[in-house]
């Protein structure tokens, strides 16, 4: 099963840190790949968003998704739900040693039928998400 994990010291506490993710649609403003991101319903456990990712020739691939862990201040888990590439994700959160958070992103996916022809590219994509959580970093801590 690809996957790819990364951890970042932030410097803000785990709850800023949390509330920022947990709100979906701040996505954008971090992720580069992400072209729009709307919630549909709910919130916490069960929140559904509708999500645009940017596609070959800059075209809109469909990647919602599904919140399926919320821990305030502690974890954030996550589900594709509309597209044939099934990725899972898990943010966790700790108190970072002489204060901020140690964030950790952890991205999964378990290719089925056609898609597991996309691995080249879900394994690009992996990396890119992976290495935005700097470009999350330096954005929360120039809000500080």
């Amino acid at each position: 099963m690809p996957s790819a994990e990364k951890t970042v010291q932030i410097g803000r506490t785990p709850e800023v840190v949390f509330a920022f993710l947990a709100r979906g649609e701040n996505d954008a403003r971090w992720r580069p790949n992400v072209l729009d991101v709307a919630r549909v319903s709910g919130d916490g456990v069960g929140a559904r968003y509708k999500q645009g990712l940017k596609g070959p020739g800059g075209s809109r691939i469909p990647a919602d998704y599904e919140v399926t862990g919320f821990e305030p201040g502690r974890r954030l888990a996550f589900q594709a739900t509309g597209s044939v590439v099934r990725t899972q994700g898990e943010y966790t959160l700790t108190p970072a040693d002489g204060g901020g958070t140690r964030l950790t992103l952890k991205l999964a996916w378990q290719p089925s039928g056609l898609s597991r022809f996309l691995g080249p590219v879900v394994g690009k994509t992996f990396e890119e998400e992976i290495a935005a959580l700097d470009t999350l970093r330096d954005l929360l801590e120039s809000e500080a």
